[in-house]
This record gives structure tokens, sequence and C-alpha cells, in this order.
């Protein structure tokens, strides 16, 4: 069934669902992502009404899934079928969720995240050059310095700057507000950069990083930014030739760099966001330095 037919024989469940992801504050690439996991499994309903589809549709759809791609990329289909049944409940187009009927796989828990030691962070922020470094150094700290997921910096307006207070506001998952206070060069270097920001295209462009173009930097010319710094990084340093570094690793830094130094877990918690202590227990992980630290305490008798 091509993407034709089935906007035809879906298309109003397909517009409940792309009306409520919008009302729900999903950013532009999950609602992308969403829709076309959604396509996929509407596609293979065979054209069978989404409400008299059960639990069975939803696990046969979804083994397929886990056989190409594997347990992540399953249980993201599986968020992505959930949320579509939770919007056609609510738009009363449906009154089951066979997805909630269906359990996430089990995924690698204890993987470590990748990340930046402290001084290798800083080490990076040499490598932010070009025209607009200000602007991209920025940019980097509030990632690595102050946990910052791309979507939250690409929203980043010039009213949530509070330099008075040294704090910036943040919209994240979920539209939740976080104010989050900033290090002092952090707002030294935000002041820059509103100091220095490019004029929008649009007298009405609120957005506080802008590109050469007048408009708001994207998700993707942040990438780009990040993805320079870290090439030329690796060059200098081929001990993290292997790493595999991205904006969101330098969140993982960042609340790294938080626990190392004792910070209560749930401030760290706060900081990033995270709705769930659950979520932020992933950078309690150990390194091997602290586990030869702790072997050294052990006195083993010479027999």
């Amino acid at each position: 069934m091509n993407k034709f037919d089935i906007e035809e024989i879906y298309a109003e469940p397909i517009r409940a669902f792309t009306i409520w992801m919008k009302q729900s504050g999903y950013t532009g690439t999950t609602r992308k992502e969403y829709l076309r996991e959604v396509y996929d499994y509407l596609s293979s309903l065979d054209q069978l009404p989404v409400q008299q589809a059960g639990k069975l549709q939803v696990v046969s759809f979804l083994v397929s899934k886990q056989e190409s791609a594997g347990d992540r990329t399953r249980n993201r289909t599986l968020s992505a079928i959930r949320s579509f049944y939770g919007s056609l409940i609510d738009f009363e187009l449906a009154t089951k969720n066979p997805a909630l009927e269906v359990k996430k796989s089990k995924t690698e828990k204890n993987k470590m995240p990748v990340y930046l030691e402290e001084q290798e962070l800083k080490t990076t922020l040499n490598y932010v050059k070009g025209r607009y470094r200000n602007r991209n150094l920025a940019v980097f700290m509030l990632m690595g310095y102050c946990g910052l997921r791309v979507g939250e910096i690409h929203r980043l307006n010039l009213s949530h700057f509070k330099k008075e207070k040294g704090t910036i506001e943040v919209l994240g998952k979920g539209r939740k507000w976080n104010e989050i206070p900033l290090p002092d060069l952090v707002i030294e270097y935000l002041t820059n950069v509103e100091e220095e920001r490019i004029r929008p295209s649009s007298s009405r462009e609120e957005a506080f990083f802008v590109s050469q173009k007048g408009k708001r930097l994207s998700i993707r010319q942040i990438q780009k930014i990040a993805a320079q710094v870290f090439n030329a990084f690796k060059q200098d340093h081929p001990h993290t030739a292997d790493l595999k570094l991205s904006c969101h690793k330098l969140r993982h830094s960042f609340a790294t760099m938080l626990l190392n130094n004792n910070v209560d877990i749930r401030v760290v918690k706060e900081l990033l966001g995270h709705a769930s202590i659950e979520t932020t227990m992933i950078y309690t992980h150990i390194n091997d330095e602290q586990k030869r630290s702790a072997m050294t305490t052990i006195e083993v008798p010479r027999i």
C-alpha cells in the first residue's frame, strides 16, 4: 500500500494525530519520525479500520520491525503507535489503545553513556572557530555546561535569557519550562551573542541564535557546528577517535561532570529536566580510574 492509499483510507486518524502532536508540543523532528512509523503501521493493517485493530496487529507489526532494526527501534515505534492511539482517544475516534497492552523490549540498561571528561570538554572549546565564533561557543557551552538539548537551544528566544537573574528559561520535552542558572562565563558569551546578533530577515523573529541568512538557527545547523568541533578535536586526540560524539553526548558530559563533583542526583535531575530520576540514574556510571582506586584499598594477605 503506497502513501497516497494510506492517506485516503486513514485520512481522519492521520489528520487527528498530526493536530494532536502539534497541540502537545512535539518537536518537528519527532512529529516527522512518529508519522513515518504510523504510516508503516497503517500500511500493515491492510485497510483494517484502526478502531478494529488490537494487540495482535500491533505485536505482528513490531515483530517485523524488530527483526530488521533491533530493540531500540522497536521501542521507538511502539511509542509512536501508543501516541497515535492516544490522539484518537482524545478526539473520540477510538475507545482503546491496544499498544498499551504491549510491553517494551528490554534494552541494555547498563551500557555506559558516551561522554567527555571534564578536561576534554574544556579542550574542545579551543576548536570552536570561524566568523561566528562567539555564537557557536555559546551554543556549545549551553550543551556542555548547562545540559541543554539541541531542540531546546533551537527554540531559545531573546526573552528567555534573563541576564539580570543570570538564568535562562528552557522549553523542554512535554512543553515543560525549566529555569536554569548559568555559569558566569556562559552569561558573558550569551551577552556577546545578544550584542552581535545578526539582524533577522523578519522583524518578528524572536530567535536568540540567528543564522547568517537571518533565520532561526536550525537543529541541523547546531548539529553541524558540534560535528565540526568534534572532527577537529579528534584529529589532535586520537584516543577519542572511536567515540561517537554528538550534541547529546555533550549533555552526557554535563551530567557526568556534575555527579563526579558530588552534586545531588535530585538536583541533576532538575537541571536536565528529566521527568523521572530513573532517567538520570544512567549517568551514575563508575569509570575505570574509580574502580582502580577502590581496589587499592583492599589488602590481600600473602599466604
